[in-house]
């Protein structure tokens, strides 16, 4: 009898736990066949209550890459809010006589990702509506609020050129509407063939110097321009060649933002008709107490931001962010400062800040570390953050086209069957590839998940979507 109890028992306990089994089988055989059991980590948990449900490697820390931008996220819109916005000021210090201002012209940055040449448009006909058509004197840019190196660690000499390691100042500019502030993009049309292509440059001039060796080609040659910032310099060299009846764009990073953006100042003052002395001088100083602030221009609402920093996984933003959270937490507008708040964060919200190796909140240093059991962690923990709704719907939407709405995610899984069901955040660095969000799985549930990989040397989208698509399947 007491056999047969123990048999039943044993039966009852097998039956009840053969899903689980069979599930973590499942994904195990899924993520070695697809990553394989080396640089590698994989955690999924129940949102309901945080149960770490399945885990490859879990405890191991890894190179997050753009996958850390959902701590810097939560942290900005917890310690800022989702109604800050970042202030540029406006200023003259001198005296009007007539049309002429026989004085200086002052802008105060607070980091501002979002202004452009049209705020300056703005600022220009102010000047003017105050009779303004003449200045006798300097441009000045006060980014005093940011303090310490404008390169985040770890940036190469070769990715200094690329939108995505610009250089982070206080005063800086944006070339469109993704804000990838600190870079200006550069136009290539053809001509005729032999013949150098037509460049533009948008903003038009911002103090850079470009040299034009490209050549037009045969239409039916191949495509070869590279558009590259000389190291060290203001020089951006473009080479290569561009068929007939093709066009090509690319992003170039400013050499210092903040003169490189004075230099746009200047230039759509002149357009805009105001002359300046032929001694004008461009350069840092902070603004006289007794300055006259004649225009403050407001950034969208982090809320608003949240959608091209997280879908488009902008760096710039991300930069910006820990060195405005250094200011305002820590009173110091410095990268560490603004680690040192991630961290507290972090350990408020409940993670193992010793888990967590961080050198900058974009994700682009190899020397970050952080396991994907954290990073579940994070997911878990943040459902509870009054702000949550506002990082959740910025995040990509896998299988969304638009890219607002997509983000990184747009071209994955778009199979009909796996559509709006991964809202997840992307990374890559050299030979990193992540995903770490949100997947809602065959049973209707939705759970928190990270997948990481490291040291590859062959691109693994395809692959950690496979493992997702195994977790829809499975739970």
């Amino acid at each position: 009898m007491k056999k047969k109890l123990l048999i039943s028992i044993v039966a009852l306990f097998l039956f009840l736990n053969h899903v689980p089994l069979v599930k973590a089988s499942s994904l195990d055989n899924t993520v070695l066949n697809q990553l394989g059991n080396e640089n590698i980590s994989v955690s999924l948990r129940a949102l309901n209550n945080g149960e770490l449900l399945y885990d490859n490697n879990g405890d191991v820390a890894m190179k997050p890459a753009s996958t850390l931008k959902l701590l810097t996220a939560a942290a900005a819109l917890d310690m800022l809010g989702s109604d800050y916005r970042f202030r540029t000021e406006f200023s003259i210090h001198g005296n009007q006589k007539g049309n002429v201002f026989n004085g200086d012209v002052y802008i105060k940055g607070e980091g501002d990702p979002t202004l452009q040449k049209k705020d300056f448009i703005t600022f220009a006909s102010i000047l003017k509506h105050h009779g303004i058509e003449q200045i006798n004197g300097n441009l000045y840019g006060d980014d005093s609020l940011f303090v310490g190196e404008q390169l985040t660690p770890g940036i190469s000499k070769e990715d200094e050129s690329y939108y995505f390691a610009a250089r982070t100042t206080a005063l800086t500019l944006s070339p469109d509407n993704d804000y990838d502030a600190g870079t200006m993009i550069i136009h290539v049309t053809p001509t005729k063939v032999g013949g150098p292509p037509n460049i533009v440059a948008d903003p038009k001039v911002s103090g850079m110097d470009i040299q034009n060796e490209a050549v037009t080609v045969q239409q039916n040659q191949r495509n070869t321009i590279e558009i590259e910032r000389q190291y060290g310099t203001n020089k951006i060299i473009i080479t290569g060649n561009i068929p007939v009846n093709t066009t090509f764009k690319d992003w170039v990073t400013f050499y210092d933002p903040t003169i490189n953006t004075l230099q746009v100042l200047k230039t759509t003052l002149e357009e805009f008709g105001i002359t300046l002395s032929n001694n004008t001088e461009i350069k840092r100083n902070k603004v006289p107490k007794d300055a006259q602030t004649i225009f403050v221009k407001h950034s969208l609402s982090l809320k608003s931001l949240m959608i091209p920093f997280l879908k488009l996984s902008n760096n710039s933003i991300a930069d910006i962010l820990v060195k405005t959270i250094g200011r305002e937490v820590n009173g110091k507008g410095h990268l560490k400062e603004g680690i040192k708040a991630l961290q507290e964060y972090g350990a408020l919200l409940g993670l193992d800040m010793e888990q967590w190796t961080l050198e900058d909140g974009s994700g682009m240093s190899h020397n970050n570390r952080v396991s994907a059991n954290e990073l579940t962690h994070l997911l878990t923990n943040i459902q509870m953050e009054p702000q949550f709704n506002i990082l959740y719907k910025s995040l990509p939407i896998g299988g969304q086209s638009d890219r607002l709405i997509g983000g990184s995610l747009k071209n994955r899984f778009n199979e009909g069957i796996y559509e709006n069901r991964v809202i997840a955040k992307t990374g890559h660095i050299t030979g990193v590839y992540t995903l770490a969000g949100y997947v809602k799985a065959n049973s209707g549930k939705t759970y928190a998940f990270a997948i990481m990989t490291q040291h590859q040397t062959a691109v693994m989208l395809s692959a950690i979507d496979e493992v997702v698509k195994q977790i829809i399947k499975d739970y």
